[in-house]
């Protein structure tokens, strides 16, 4: 027989979220739709978090993730208080990516990524062969089952210990399942010895570093980030990520929920194992019967240690990354080798790649050989095109992994424009002809940027996910000590990225209402 998980103890008619990015507001939408009072206190303007939005001369542009998968997770969210895509405001316009991605090699060959499985075949047959192409085939079927086996049972669950994972026999049944699958194998060595092409090899593989770790050290239970990318789909929202952000924090409002933005959560107060209420940089006390916290675990220490008898455990940081953010005239990427939302563009290095961005405490180095994501959004929203001194132009984002201050504690003060030049440059010879003179970058994002935000040593991608980081080993959402207070994010579980974040929120929820009413 099944445990009961545990919940918040005592009342629970107000909640106060601390933060609305999309954990915060993913909670805050379950528990109104359960009858609770919530009232989310977010510092920035806007809401978003990690997905949130830079303002550049006359333009905005996301200034997180680019990535969305498994968009129905936004749906039930928005499900939770009665709403849909098409009631928010504005309407959430959702687009599926056709390809997901377009990969570029050092080898000059290049190979759409599609999500829908003909497609995907005849673009491998195009590049690799047909026999790659069945290879591929067995590898997007074991990919699925691996997903399929996890998803319920470790992704959208609650943990109170490990012992959750065979607390029954249809959960013993589960683990048993995922374990005979080799999802505890590692993720590189399945995939290599499923296809042979070593350009495909990359396409499902690089994904590890969404969870912090090298293909080659990844558990094989990451290839459901591989699935989602690939299988699932990849989509836009009308308007850019920030869309959603924006879309969930109408839902809430307009249910009955209150978001305060400008608001700094700066002290937590308590007594006798609960929370009581939280104080704000403006010298306001906002009283609460729980408390769900989204920040980064860093910043949520901080917060803790006053009213938390029990120290933090110590965690290894996933990578970071640099990212210029800026506008390229129309014409001048009108030249480009392609023209596609997102753009893998692969270095001839691979395992020394990882090596040098993922190495422990003083052994990282920045990128020899980069590999780099660039996203152009106006390609599939030409709303995003703007007059640029007048010229159109569109937004830009170029995202190039590095290693986090705790692995490569760099000068990034005196390091980031000679490192932005060495990166333009080195896209300029790979065919991004006239990016150097003129891709306008009106903001650069590097660790620095990150540790100010109060992400632990500079990375945006929280924990990584190493095998004493993973599902129920991962910092659990419940806070010992403390009967009322809940974690939700990238920190906690399930982990990294916008479907986990949306998930995470969910769980947070469930934690206070119960997981019948979620």
């Amino acid at each position: 027989m099944a445990r009961a998980l545990r919940t918040v103890l005592g009342r629970t008619d107000h909640v106060v979220v601390v933060g609305a990015g999309l954990a915060g507001l993913s909670a805050a939408l379950y528990l109104t739709g359960s009858g609770v009072r919530v009232t989310v206190l977010e510092r920035e303007s806007s809401p978003g978090g990690r997905v949130g939005t830079y303002q550049g001369p006359g333009y905005d542009i996301d200034n997180g993730a680019t990535v969305l998968t498994m968009p129905e997770l936004v749906r039930d969210a928005l499900a939770a208080v009665g709403a849909d895509l098409d009631s928010t405001r504005p309407a959430l316009i959702l687009e599926r990516l056709s390809p997901a991605y377009h990969a570029r090699f050092a080898d000059g060959s290049s190979l759409d990524v599609h999500s829908d499985p003909d497609a995907m075949v005849a673009e491998v047959t195009r590049v690799c062969g047909p026999e790659e192409s069945a290879r591929y085939l067995t590898l997007r079927r074991w990919l699925g089952r691996i997903f399929d086996a996890e998803y319920h049972r470790f992704m959208d669950a609650n943990f109170d210990s490990p012992l959750d994972l065979v607390s029954s026999p249809a959960a013993a049944r589960d683990l048993a399942k995922l374990a005979a699958l080799g999802g505890f194998g590692r993720l590189g060595a399945r995939v290599d010895r499923t296809i042979t092409d070593p350009r495909l090899r990359r396409i499902f593989t690089f994904q590890a570093l969404y969870a912090g770790v090298a293909p080659a050290d990844a558990l094989a239970v990451y290839g459901a980030i591989a699935h989602m990318d690939t299988s699932l789909g990849v989509y836009f929202p009308r308007g850019g990520m920030r869309s959603i952000a924006l879309a969930l924090a109408d839902a809430l409002t307009t249910a009955g929920g209150e978001v305060r933005f400008e608001t700094e959560v700066t002290r937590i107060e308590g007594a006798d194992d609960r929370v009581s209420a939280v104080c704000t940089a403006e010298g306001d006390r906002i009283g609460c019967d729980a408390l769900v916290l989204t920040p980064d675990t860093a910043a949520v220490d901080d917060l803790l240690r006053p009213v938390s008898r029990r120290s933090p455990r110590r965690v290894r940081v996933s990578p970071s990354a640099v990212v210029l953010h800026g506008t390229v005239p129309t014409s001048v990427s009108a030249q480009w080798p392609a023209r596609r939302h997102h753009t893998i563009d692969f270095g001839h290095a691979w395992k020394k790649t990882f090596a040098e961005i993922t190495a422990r405490a003083g052994g990282g180095r920045l990128m020899t050989d980069p590999s780099l994501l660039l996203t152009r959004p106006a390609v599939s929203d030409p709303g995003l095109v703007v007059d640029r001194g007048g010229v159109p132009a569109e937004p830009l984002s170029v995202l190039a992994p590095c290693p986090n201050l705790h692995s490569a504690p760099l000068d990034w003060a005196s390091l980031t424009e000679p490192y932005v030049s060495e990166l333009l440059r080195e896209l300029e010879t790979r065919g991004y002809t006239g990016i150097v003179t003129h891709f306008a970058v009106d903001h650069v994002d590097t660790p620095l940027t990150w540790l100010g935000k109060g992400m632990a040593a500079g990375s945006p991608f929280a924990a990584a996910h190493v095998f004493r980081q993973t599902g129920p080993f991962r910092r659990p959402n419940l806070v010992r000590g403390l009967d009322n207070v809940v974690l939700a994010g990238s920190g906690t579980v399930p982990g990294v990225g916008v479907p986990s974040v949306l998930l995470s929120g969910k769980l947070a929820a469930a934690r206070i209402t119960g997981p019948s009413k979620v």
